[in-house]
């Protein structure tokens, strides 16, 4: 702790050159940040405070690298602490955390003075991450799965019921939970399916309605450990 008291004091009283480093490095960390911010608004959604963290995070990194005098272990120690506040309370999708840790990157390059570096770093990033959310690369698969659930009458036997529907609009099916409903008169099962070709959707709902007597059924998205992390 006294280290870096004497470190910011050396900052209090810093000669005009050391000052337009400490300036050059600010905006040099602000510019990155704002880089980011823009490109992580892409084909992206986000919320204000969000784009906001990433836009000052890189000067905010930049800051504690200087005042540390360049030492990166007590730099990352610090940093890390205040890396842990944006996650508390709700978990952050993989996007969020690695922009975190690349705007975290793009401060600690400016923070030690490579400035040119962290500019080409925050561009050469910023500029993949925008192509590969415009690109099918990496595209998200979730809409193929699906949660399924279809009321039956008591006398229908569930176990093979819809069988030859699943063989036709899904690669794959399971039965995960069944359930009696309207006293005891109806049964009410719940698959997860894998659709073939989600814009068939609303044919097998149709395929579905018939077999079970226009019944109750519902599809929504699938939870699946892949949505946050």
């Amino acid at each position: 702790m006294e280290a870096i008291a004497n470190n910011i004091k050396a900052l209090l009283t810093l000669n005009l050159t050391d000052l337009s480093s400490f300036i050059t490095c600010i905006i040099c960390s602000l510019i990155a940040g704002l880089i980011m911010a823009f490109g992580y608004t892409v084909k992206n959604r986000y919320t204000k405070s969000f784009v906001l963290t990433i836009a000052l995070l890189p000067s905010i990194v930049c800051v504690v690298i200087m005042v540390v005098n360049g030492n990166i272990g007590a730099g990352i120690a610090v940093m890390g602490a205040f890396s842990l506040v944006r996650f508390r309370s709700a978990p952050g999708t993989a996007k969020e955390i690695i922009m975190i840790f690349s705007a975290m990157g793009a401060g600690l390059l400016a923070g030690m003075g490579s400035v040119p570096m962290a500019i080409i770093f925050t561009l050469i990033l910023t500029g993949i991450f925008v192509l590969y959310n415009c690109v099918t690369f990496g595209k998200s698969q979730l809409e193929k799965f699906k949660v399924l659930t279809v009321t039956i009458p008591e006398d229908i036997n569930y176990s093979e019921v819809f069988d030859d529907i699943f063989a036709e609009y899904t690669s794959s099916h399971e039965l995960v939970k069944v359930k009696t409903t309207n006293m005891g008169s109806m049964f009410r099962l719940t698959y997860n399916v894998s659709l073939k070709d989600p814009k068939k959707e609303k044919d097998m709902i149709d395929m579905l309605r018939t077999r079970n007597g226009n019944l109750d059924i519902s599809l929504s998205v699938q939870d699946t450990s892949v949505t946050t992390l």
